[in-house]
C-alpha cells in the first residue's frame, strides 16, 4: 500500500533507496505451495502465463491478448448516487458475492488531510467531519455492469487495507494514530470501522474500539470462532505488533463486533524481532497472547506499552493478512537494520496455526532466491484462479500485475499506461522518466471470471476478464 504522505515524509521509495535496495529484484522463497493449501486455488497446476502485453491505444491499461478490461470508476467522475465526485488514493478492496449473481466492490481511499478529492461526507455515514478517508461502493450485476457507487463510510483517515468478514461485510483499517486536535481531525482515529457494503447505512460509521487503536493495516478472521487476527503496520521504530481480537459475541453478524471483546498482542518466546529469523521452515511452538494494557492508546501507543517482564514480539512493515485452510498467514514487507530493525530482509510471509500455537516462516523475498520478480516493491498479493498469486507493484517506472505461479513462473499480467503529472512536469520540468500509480487492492470475483484491480493514482478502478483459465 501506498506510503507516500504529506511533504517531507518518508517514502516506500526513499526507504528503499536508502538501503541500497532501490533496483534490486525482489523475489520470493520458499515453498509457495504451502500459500495455497486448502484452497480452491490449489486444484490447478498453473501456467507459463498468457503472452506479452500488448499497448493498449487508450493509454490506459496494457494487458495479454484476448484480455479486456473495463473501466468501473475514476477519480474526478461523479458518484452514480449523486453524492460527490469519486475521492482519491484508491487502495485495499474486496469482491463479495450479492444477491442475483451481483458482486459487491468495496473499496478504500486512503486519503490524509492533503487529499485532493476527499470521500464526501454523508448524514449517518461519516465518523469524523475533518476526515478525508473512507470507503466507496461498488455493485456490479451478473454480467459485470455498474448499478451503483456511493460513499460507504466517510471522515475516516488513511484507509490503507482490511478484510471481509465471513458474514460478507468490509473491515475498513485506518493507518494512523493522529488523535482529535492532530491534522485538524476532531475524533481520535486509528480504528476499524465495518461497511456493509449492500446496504451501508445498516453499518454506519461506529469505529470498533475494542480492536484497538494504532496504525492498522490489515485483518483476517478465523471462520470458525471468529476470532480477528489484525496487523500493524509501523515502518519505523518501536516497530508494529500482530494482534488477536476476542470478540464477546464470534460470529454474530453485522454488528456484532461493537460488543467487545479482549485485544491481545502476540509473543514469541525468545524472538524479540521477527526480522532477526532468516530461513525459511524455521518454526516456533508455544506462541503467547499477551493482553493489551490499554487498547485505546490514551496516553501511550500500544506498542510501547508495558507487556511485562518477557516483552512483546515487534517486526518492521506488518502488511497483509488472510486466513487460508486452517492458518492465518501475514506479511512482513521489508526490515532495514539501519532503521532499527535486528536484521535486513525484503519480505516475509509467516503462518500461524491457532490450534497447534506454532509460527512457522514459510516464504521469504529476497534478491537471491529462485523465483525472480522482473520489477521491485512487490505490495498487494491474492489467490489467482490459476493456482497462483497476482502481486501488485509499488516502485519506480512502469508499474505492473505480476503472477507468480506454483511453479514459480513469473509472467506480467497487466502494466499500468497511465503516466501521473506531478507539480514538476506540470510546471513544465522535464522529468528523468515518467511515474505511474502503483496497483493495489487486486481481487477476484466470486466466480473466479474477472479480476479487479485498483490504480492508486490517478485512482482508477479496473475489471479485467479473459480466459483466465486458459
Amino acid at each position: 500500500m501506498s506510503e507516500n504522505t504529506t511533504a517531507g515524509a518518508t517514502t516506500r521509495r526513499q526507504l528503499l533507496a536508502r538501503s541500497g535496495a532501490l533496483g534490486v529484484s525482489i523475489a520470493f522463497a520458499g515453498n509457495l505451495t504451502e500459500l495455497f493449501a486448502g484452497t480452491a486455488a490449489a486444484q490447478s497446476l498453473g501456467h507459463t502465463g498468457y503472452g506479452p502485453l500488448v499497448p493498449d491505444p487508450k493509454g490506459l491499461l496494457d494487458l495479454p491478448k484476448g484480455f479486456r478490461y473495463q473501466v468501473l470508476s475514476r477519480e474526478g467522475d461523479q458518484l452514480r448516487s449523486g453524492e460527490g465526485p469519486v475521492p482519491s488514493n484508491h487502495d485495499g478492496m474486496a469482491a463479495l458475492a450479492g444477491r442475483n449473481g451481483r458482486v459487491h466492490l468495496v473499496r478504500n481511499h486512503e486519503n490524509r488531510n492533503t487529499a485532493k478529492l476527499p470521500v464526501p461526507t454523508v448524514a449517518g455515514l461519516t465518523y469524523d467531519p475533518a476526515g478525508k478517508g473512507g470507503c466507496t461502493a461498488l455493485t456490479l450485476d451478473s454480467r459485470g455492469r455498474v448499478l451503483s457507487e456511493r460513499v460507504a463510510v466517510a471522515g475516516t483517515a488513511v484507509n490503507c487495507a482490511g478484510g471481509p468478514t465471513p458474514w460478507g461485510t468490509w473491515l475498513t483499517c485506518e493507518e494512523t494514530e493522529d488523535k482529535a486536535g492532530t491534522n485538524g481531525y476532531t475524533k481520535d482515529h486509528g480504528f476499524i470501522f465495518e461497511v456493509d457494503p449492500a446496504n451501508p447505512h445498516r453499518s454506519g460509521a461506529v469505529p470498533l474500539t475494542a480492536m484497538g487503536r494504532f496504525q492498522h493495516e490489515a485483518i483476517a478472521v478465523d471462520p470458525r470462532n471468529g476470532i480477528v487476527y489484525e496487523t500493524e503496520d509501523a515502518f519505523q521504530k518501536p516497530f508494529g505488533l500482530f494482534y488477536r481480537f476476542l470478540p464477546d459475541r464470534p460470529l454474530g453478524g453485522l454488528g456484532s463486533l461493537r460488543a467487545g471483546g479482549r485485544l491481545q498482542a502476540m509473543r514469541v518466546p525468545g524472538v524479540p524481532d521477527l526480522s532477526s529469523i532468516q530461513e525459511t521452515g524455521a518454526s516456533f511452538g508455544k506462541i503467547e497472547w499477551v493482553d493489551v494494557p490499554d487498547p485505546l492508546a490514551a496516553q501511550t501507543p500500544i506498542r510501547l506499552q508495558d507487556f511485562g517482564p518477557k516483552g512483546i514480539t515487534h517486526a518492521q512493515k506488518l502488511e497483509g493478512c488472510y486466513w487460508g485452510g486452517r492458518y492465518v498467514y501475514f506479511v512482513s514487507s521489508f526490515a532495514r537494520s539501519a532503521e532499527g530493525s535486528a536484521a535486513d530482509h525484503y519480505g516475509q510471509i509467516w503462518r500461524y496455526d491457532p490450534s497447534a500455537r506454532r509460527l512457522t516462516l514459510v516464504v521469504v523475498f529476497g534478491p537471491d532466491t529462485d523465483i525472480q520478480l522482473p520489477g521491485e516493491s512487490p505490495d498487494n498479493i491474492c489467490l489467482a484462479p490459476s493456482g497462483g498469486l497476482m502481486v501488485c507493484e509499488d516502485g519506480n517506472g512502469a508499474q505492473h500485475v505480476y503472477g507468480v505461479t506454483r511453479r514459480g513462473e513469473v509472467y506480467e499480467m497487466a502494466r499500468n499506461a497511465q503516466a501521473i503529472t506531478s507539480a514538476a512536469t506540470a510546471a513544465g520540468a522535464t522529468a528523468e522518466e515518467p511515474e505511474w500509480g502503483e496497483f493495489a487492492g487486486v481481487a477476484f470475483s466470486p466466480d473466479g471470471q474477472t479480476m479487479y484491480v485498483n490504480c492508486y493514482a490517478p485512482g482508477t478502478t479496473f475489471a479485467v476478464t479473459g480466459p483466465w483459465r486458459r
